[in-house]
């Protein structure tokens, strides 16, 4: 297990580093906006899109888009700009996106981040897995039931921004005017690897703990004794690009 140090991130910062910016559920690229801010006036590059039918896109919503629409959505950017030896950042469902993405693009990402990300537990050839059944069963049930009694059976509601440790009343309505329902394959369809996910690259956690999210807990701790990750926490909760952009943007530029 590898922490980042302040001496690390001062060093860091004195390098130019391209970044990609990959939003969680609900949300879109809007949500970076303030660590997109911090980034640029360090002279780095930021991308932060909006997955399909979220953010900017929502008026793309369709119940067939599914995480393998999501890893398109970033491919087809890397291809579109012409990326290489960028830092990829992926946040909450976003975990599972950059995941799949890694699975194509391999070595040509300098630098995989998980933020307080959902990781697959198993990323080897021929391994499947599905946003639901990494949830709890209870959970799994509960937001099924929230896809057929609120989200007409074809998206999953978002919940309040309380969920995400967003309680500041301009932060939260922030929020409020802008989370969307997510397709509601993203949920439930299947995402199979190819390759080897991002098993093998080089890749940090970090984990925000201030509080921590608790669908979140089992992952980290699978992950921090885990030899084959960079290992670190922050001092915020699960939306630290809303409620702590300068330290997260730090961090991001450790790596």
């Amino acid at each position: 297990m590898a922490a980042v140090g302040a001496t690390e991130i001062a060093s860091a910062a004195d390098k130019l580093h391209t970044f990609v910016l990959v939003h969680g559920a609900w949300h879109g690229g809007w949500c970076w906006r303030r660590v997109a801010d911090v980034l640029q006036a360090r002279g780095h590059g930021v991308f932060a899109p909006s997955l399909t039918g979220l953010g900017d896109r929502a008026h793309l919503f369709s119940k067939d888009i599914s995480l393998q629409t999501h890893v398109e959505d970033i491919l087809s950017l890397a291809e579109t700009e012409e990326l290489s030896d960028f830092v990829l950042v992926g946040h909450s469902y976003g975990g599972f996106v950059i995941s799949g993405v890694a699975d194509t693009l391999r070595e040509r990402v300098s630098h995989y981040v998980y933020l307080d990300a959902s990781v697959p537990a198993d990323m080897s050839p021929g391994a499947s897995f599905s946003w639901a059944g990494c949830n709890p069963p209870e959970v799994r049930e509960a937001r099924l039931k929230s896809v057929r009694e609120q989200g007409h059976g074809v998206a999953l509601p978002a919940p309040p921004p309380s969920a995400f440790a967003v309680t500041e009343p301009s932060d939260a309505a922030w929020l409020e005017r802008h989370l969307r329902p997510m397709p509601l394959q993203t949920y439930i369809g299947s995402f199979t690897f190819k390759r080897s996910g991002s098993n093998g690259l080089k890749r940090t956690y970090i984990a925000s703990v201030k509080p921590p999210y608790a669908l979140l807990v089992a992952t980290r701790d699978r992950i921090k004794d885990d030899n084959t990750w960079s290992f670190t926490t922050l001092e915020a909760g699960h939306n630290s690009m809303v409620t702590a952009p300068n330290e997260l943007a730090s961090l991001l530029m450790a790596a």
